[in-house]
């Protein structure tokens, strides 16, 4: 049987199960994401940066969440660049969920929770998300959660020593 999959917002306990997953996982992720220093895999840097978060989440500019499997941090789902302004309500929403949750559907049903918070809480108008173009596994999670692309932004992203396109998507939240 499956577990429900939750979101919340990171807590500073979070932190020791998220620099678990990124140890595991640095592998799996290394194509995807830029390079950082030996100190982001500890639970040191990993507090560090999550008191960063909820400095940013007080300052109004990004709502941090971890995704939760029953009781169990198995990934985070992070929405930044709040833009509240009545012309500019929109928020950029990033992902990820550790290699023993995935291919359950955690990611799609924590992606629709974050859309909520997005509309409900935040009152946000747009959502938006960026891909690699060959990460079809994340393009599916925003399909089926109404994005569509609309864009590439070029030579976006330093991974591996090289410059990487990324592929824009967009979703209007309360249509």
């Amino acid at each position: 049987m499956r577990s429900s999959t939750r979101i919340r917002l990171i807590e500073p306990a979070d932190a020791a199960p998220i620099a678990a997953h990124r140890v595991r996982d640095f592998e799996a992720f290394r194509p995807w994401e830029p390079a950082q220093p030996a100190r982001f895999f500890t639970p040191e840097g990993q507090a560090e940066r999550i008191d960063k978060l909820l400095a940013g989440h007080r300052a109004g500019t990004v709502w941090p969440g971890v995704v939760l499997a029953g009781d169990q941090v198995i990934g985070q789902v992070t929405v930044g660049g709040i833009l509240p302004q009545p012309h500019l309500r929109r928020g950029s929403v990033g992902y990820w969920i550790a290699g023993a949750a995935q291919n359950q559907g955690h990611a799609g049903r924590a992606l629709g929770l974050a859309l909520r918070v997005m509309t409900d809480e935040l009152g946000l108008h747009r959502a938006e998300a960026s891909t690699h173009p060959e990460n079809l596994p994340s393009q599916r999670v925003l399909r089926r959660n109404g994005f569509s692309p609309y864009g590439v932004a070029h030579s976006s992203i330093l991974l591996d020593g090289s410059w990487r396109d990324g592929l824009l998507w967009e979703r209007i939240l309360d249509e």
